[in-house]
């Protein structure tokens, strides 16, 4: 018995309906995936922020596969502070990329700096284990005085 309010989709139908339908809210914003700051209140005091990004996605260049991993950011601010969910839509933004190891933390370093021009920051990611190897790529800046 068919109820008229409901209605059933082959797989097929529903691929063919999810590919027109526009991108989710959060999706948009994965894909804009902009560091946006604001103002250090502190501007003068020396002080540590450290972020810890468990979710980590990207996928290898070479297989395809996806690298999952947890990004440890620490810096010290200067006169922009990023903001936190900016952050998080970042680091989601390399969840469909096509990208290494080792250029994702230099990407992901290159991009903060740029953006918040900080006193100093580091940036690790710690690949989970794939095929017996443990990744932790680690890079630094230190701003010119």
């Amino acid at each position: 018995m068919s109820h008229p309010e409901t209605q059933s989709f082959s797989p097929s139908e529903v691929d063919t309906q999810a590919q027109t339908t526009e991108a989710k809210y959060g999706e948009r914003l994965i894909i804009e995936g902009e560091l946006i700051t604001f103002p250090n209140p502190r501007i003068g005091r020396r002080y540590d922020i450290r972020i810890t990004l468990p979710e980590f996605t990207c996928k290898c260049p070479f297989s395809g596969y996806p690298d999952f991993a947890t990004i440890y950011l620490s810096y010290v601010p200067n006169q922009r502070v990023v903001e936190l969910k900016a952050i998080k839509m970042y680091i989601n933004s390399y969840r469909d990329r096509y990208i290494s190891h080792e250029e994702s933390v230099n990407q992901i370093l290159d991009d903060f700096v740029a953006a918040c021009d900080p006193l100093e920051v580091t940036i690790k990611g710690d690949f989970l284990p794939r095929g017996n190897v443990h990744t932790v790529i680690e890079v630094e800046h230190k701003r010119e005085a």
